[in-house]
């Protein structure tokens, strides 16, 4: 099979590999799309500690089943499925709490196993066991469906914020994932829900999300937008979509009282930390959190949401790479001058 592998830091090879076997308890799926994820582009360029060298990357990703192991049931040859990346075990103290992006013993797609940037993926028995394969609606795309990996993680982000019917919402970064963030809260019944960047040309392209504004803080003042918009008020939920301390040091600035923070966006290791005014915290009673996952069922729930079309998959997806193009792809990805980019094998 033809196939892109990481072989060490910024040592990527696109060329033919053995194409793996279903053995016992898994599955071989011909995959038919993988979406580009900001960690692709940041393992390529900087490893990560979760994986060992050589290995194919990519976890966005939706297929079609081509071989069934002995003993798996379900499934039928030809099934359209979209995989979830990250994999619990279902053992331990927060898998048995239902909390499984918090797994102590959490496997992933492209980091412990072999992922989508091929023309094949082996899915492991313990990624069957433990429901994270999912037929495709019919209807759906397979580009839409490598789509709801990234959804799962943001339903995951505003379960623990606590976005709910009436909230008003502030995502800080609008990349594809602050997009996802502002239309999920829009699926939730939130309002209103503000965009701020500050680069004009996302906010230009982030408009397709109906969100009520959009805003530039290096032209706007923020706070007052968010008052204006909201009676008053600043915002009930602040979600950082972005890798910026600046910009979790200005999200506990417009946060109403009792409201939430969510630091949705990691930050590069070399610069891990950041200055914050823990008193707004402590007068305002927020409730500051992270999120850098999500568990198998919101996968599910974001396969629900694609096919209901309250969020449109195609809107996401800015270019189309030939996974021969692998390199060109992440630059793509690289640039933020689009939103999602889809590999095609």
């Amino acid at each position: 099979m033809k196939a892109a592998m990481v072989r060490g830091i910024e040592d990527l090879i696109y060329g033919e590999f053995p194409t793996p076997k279903a053995g016992k308890g898994e599955l071989l799926l011909q995959v038919k799309a993988c979406a580009v994820c900001g960690t692709d582009v940041k393992v390529y360029h900087y490893g990560h500690r979760l994986i060992k060298f050589p290995r194919i990357t990519g976890h966005e990703l939706s297929g079609e089943v081509k071989e069934i192991g002995e003993g798996v049931s379900g499934f039928s040859s030809d099934d359209r499925v979209q995989v979830a990346a990250a994999i619990p075990c279902g053992e331990c103290y927060y898998c048995r709490l239902g909390i499984q992006a918090m797994c102590d013993n959490l496997k992933a797609i492209g980091y412990h196993y072999d992922g989508g940037f091929a023309e094949y993926i082996l899915i492991p028995e313990r990624v069957l066991a433990n429901d994270c394969v999912n037929k495709i609606p019919s209807g759906l795309a397979y580009e839409e469906a490598a789509l709801a990996e990234p959804i799962a993680c943001c339903i995951n982000g505003q379960e623990i914020s606590g976005v709910g019917l009436g909230d008003s919402v502030l995502v800080i970064g609008a990349g594809p994932m602050g997009c996802i963030h502002a239309q999920l809260a829009r699926v939730k019944g939130a309002s209103p829900v503000i965009i701020s960047d500050v680069d004009d040309e996302r906010l230009k392209m982030a408009e397709f999300t109906g969100a009520d504004r959009f805003v530039n803080p290096t032209k706007e003042k923020l706070s007052e937008v968010i008052k204006k918009e909201n009676g008053g008020r600043l915002a009930d939920h602040v979600i950082v979509a972005a890798g910026s301390g600046p910009a979790q040091t200005q999200a506990l600035e417009m946060a109403a009282k009792r409201g939430s923070v969510n630091f949705f966006g990691g930050l590069p290791k070399t610069q891990p930390t950041v200055n914050l005014d823990t008193n707004l915290i402590h007068y305002g009673e927020l409730k500051v959190v992270g999120t850098h996952g999500s568990a198998p069922r919101h996968n599910k729930i974001a396969l629900k949401i694609l096919t209901s079309g309250a969020i449109n998959g195609k809107d996401y997806i800015t270019s189309v790479f030939p996974l021969a193009e692998i390199k060109e792809a992440l630059t793509a990805a690289e640039s933020c001058r689009g939103l999602k980019v889809i590999v095609k094998p």
